[in-house]
């Protein structure tokens, strides 16, 4: 076996390795060490049809806001002959309805569909005052059905997130990290915004990730992680191990014949 042909032969194996054995995802790898990037801004979350809100009210006097929480819990009737509210934490919350509506213990239907938590807050807390039921009320507004949907190389799961704030990232991350088969340049994210859903394409192996309008996730959105080719099976994992481990083997063996010639 003459050099070129011996050469020829290594080539040929540490390509064929390099086929067999994928690489390891690297996230955005085009960023600079040691380099500003302006960071985006993250938009509240705006509510939408089918979204479940917890609205507390509290008040100096307990038993002025007791009838704001109905359905909250239950009434407790303190030493002193105050009311309170003992809030039922597992309570399902407002669902916004069809109409982006809610209807709220005396105050009746509000609108609230495509307004912000602190924006509901300010409504019901203006309207207690505006009203005169209570002087000074305070507010608490939560969403309840923060959840994300992740799809594909990446897991299959749904995320909740109680903290009410996700960034792709994270949600690729707590969904168990990129399989060895995912195209980290076809992350896409399904949305549904005013009634119509769209597909946005993202890469997180490029710093663009960071400007990406999903990069900071909304309840409801879908991730799913395109793979590269079709998921193998155990056996073709087993396989595959033989098969690179032989390559290797003939390589260095074709490395030690070559040099003791």
């Amino acid at each position: 076996m003459n050099k070129i042909t011996l050469l020829t032969w290594l080539l040929g194996l540490v390509l064929l390795n390099g086929c067999i054995v994928p690489k390891k995802v690297v996230y955005v790898k085009d960023m600079m060490p040691d380099t500003a990037y302006m960071a985006m801004e993250m938009l509240p979350l705006r509510l939408q049809k089918n979204d479940r809100i917890q609205i507390v009210v509290s008040a100096s006097a307990p038993e002025l806001a007791a009838p704001f929480n109905g359905g909250l819990g239950s009434y407790r009737v303190e030493n002193d002959g105050s009311v309170s509210t003992v809030v039922d934490r597992t309570n399902g919350g407002y669902m916004i309805d069809y109409n982006g509506n809610i209807d709220f213990p005396i105050l009746g239907t509000l609108h609230v569909e495509r307004l912000t938590v602190d924006e509901v807050r300010e409504l019901i807390r203006s309207s207690l005052i505006s009203k005169e039921y209570i002087t000074n009320p305070t507010v608490k507004v939560e969403l309840l059905n923060l959840r994300i949907t992740v799809m594909g190389a990446a897991g299959n799961q749904v995320l909740n997130v109680p903290e009410g704030r996700i960034t792709l990232l994270e949600a690729i991350t707590q969904s168990g990290g990129l399989s060895n088969i995912a195209d980290p340049q076809a992350v896409l994210v399904i949305r549904e915004e005013n009634g119509v859903r769209k597909k946005y394409v993202n890469d997180i192996e490029s710093k663009s990730i960071f400007d990406s309008p999903t990069y900071y996730l909304r309840q409801n959105d879908i991730v799913y992680v395109e793979p590269k080719m079709a998921a193998m099976t155990p056996r073709e994992q087993q396989t595959r191990q033989y098969i690179s481990f032989g390559v290797s083997m003939l390589s260095l063996a074709l490395t030690l014949y070559a040099l003791l010639k």
